[in-house]
Parts: structure tokens; sequence; C-alpha cells
């Protein structure tokens, strides 16, 4: 009989591994929680072929970046570790990012509104950032004369990649993207990042946080958060984190995350639960 393996909890940051460099960075501290923690999880990479929807869906998860909106609309909500603060000054110190509107960098869109008409390329319909903000966005530019803003929509592309590459190829004239990505292919020399514009941008909401399972016990959820909460005072992170464009991590209330799901509502009773 085979030996059994050891197998351990997960931990991914696939929700912003948008690059070589990123994937390995993320690896590199998402390594450094596990040892301070002294909680042995798994670091998944970017080679894994597993989707989100299939990640965050899993019974073991340990360390794992996860959408706050989908997070929200969860019976089995997983438990929360902590959230990140993005260091670029438009989040102002605070746990939060925003969706920027993109255009190819040619384009002859210079507002939203020049977009209006044409085509939107989205991801998915429970991502915030790809979509949930976009439509909260949106709301002020509705009128009765005006229903619907877009000719045509392209999606669900399902990853917000796509949605970037259909906007470079002139397959969409614009599309919503987490806009801490973004910043985060920028600072990585995406070229991708220098072939779109942004042409709007929403309003801030609730960092994505780190969760885990129920399977993962409160004493050593405790200690992976008390490892994120510490990882801006290690001296052997600092050109990670500088990499990842984090100051630091804090703890998250749950309550603030039903945000999201306030925004939801206040689409559909405007009469606007889809984009369009």
């Amino acid at each position: 009989m085979s030996p059994a393996v050891e197998t351990f909890p997960v931990a991914s940051a696939r929700m912003y591994s948008w690059s070589p460099s990123l994937t390995a960075a993320w690896q590199r501290l998402l390594e450094w929680v596990s040892a301070r923690a002294g909680v042995s999880l798994e670091v998944l990479n970017l080679a894994d072929p597993v989707s989100l929807d299939d990640l965050w869906a899993r019974e073991d998860l340990g360390c794992v970046f996860m959408c706050g909106y989908p997070w929200a609309m969860r019976a089995d909500r997983p438990h929360l570790l902590a959230a990140p603060v993005p260091s670029p000054p438009r989040y102002g110190g605070k746990p939060v990012y925003v969706t920027d509107f993109i255009v190819r960098a040619d384009s002859a869109h210079r507002t939203l509104e020049d977009t209006f008409g044409g085509c939107l390329a989205y991801s998915a319909e429970h991502s915030h950032s790809g979509y949930n903000a976009a439509r909260f966005h949106l709301l002020p530019y509705r009128t009765p004369a005006r229903p619907t803003l877009y000719g045509r929509l392209l999606g669900p592309l399902h990853r917000q990649v796509p949605v970037i590459d259909a906007v470079i190829e002139g397959r969409a004239d614009v599309g919503p993207v987490d806009g801490y990505a973004l910043d985060l292919l920028r600072r990585h020399g995406s070229e991708r990042a220098e072939r779109v514009r942004v042409v709007a941008t929403t309003v801030t909401a609730p960092s994505a946080p780190l969760v885990a399972s129920p399977i993962v016990d409160a004493g050593s959820r405790e200690r992976l958060t008390a490892a994120l909460l510490d990882a801006h005072t290690a001296p052997e992170l600092a050109v990670t984190l500088d990499e990842l464009l984090l100051t630091r991590f804090v703890r998250v209330n749950p309550a603030d995350l039903e945000v999201f799901l306030e925004r939801q509502r206040a689409a559909e009773a405007a009469g606007y639960p889809k984009l369009a």
C-alpha cells in the first residue's frame, strides 16, 4: 500500500497574479506568511489550471484572495483573515480599491460617455470590479429616454486580463477592470498596461480579503492573520511589498463587505439588473 500523501490547505493570490513577476512576488509573500504563522500551506501558482470560481469553491482554502462580492453573496462565507492596504496615493492609505474603465491608448474616446453606444467587455457577473462596480457607476447615466447605454456586450470573459486584451485588440470599446491590478501591471512593466488608458474610475470598495475555510482551525486562522498584520514590519519583505504595491494588511470587519450587496440592490431597484 502506498503511503498516504499529506495535504495542506492552499494559499493563492491567483486573483492578482497577472504576470510572472507578480506570481513570484505573491509566492514569496505567502510562503513567508505560512512560515511566520507556523501553518503549513500549499502555495498554488499561476500554472495551476484552476479558475477563480473553482478555487473559491474549494473546502481547503488556507490563505486565498477572494473578491468581496462573491464572498458577500455566499451563504457559507469563508473566514476573513485580513485585507491589503494598497500603497498608491489614490487609495488614501485604506484597505480599498477601485474599478477603472479602460479604452485603448490610441482610441478617440476621451470620456466614458464617448463609449456609450459601443461595445463593453466584462469578466463575470459575480465580479465586483468587473461588473457590479461598473453597473453601479453607470446608474446615473441612464435616463427613461436612454435605458441602455451600450449597443453590445462582450462577455463573460471570465478573467479580467481577457477584458484588457479585448480592448487592446479593438473587439470592445471599453472594459471595467480592477484598478489595483492595473496599478500592479504598470509597476511590473506590462505591455498591456501601456496599451490602455483610463477614462473613468468608480468610487472605492473594500479590498479583496484573504480568506480561509472552516477546515482551518481558529488558532491557525488567528496566527495567519497575525502574520499578515506583521508583514510590513519584516525587513526581509520590504522589497516584496514594494513590488506588490502594499503598505500593510489590516483586519476585516465583515459588515464593511455588505456594501457590495447594497450596490447590487441599488442597481436592481433602479431597473438595471444587467449591464447594457
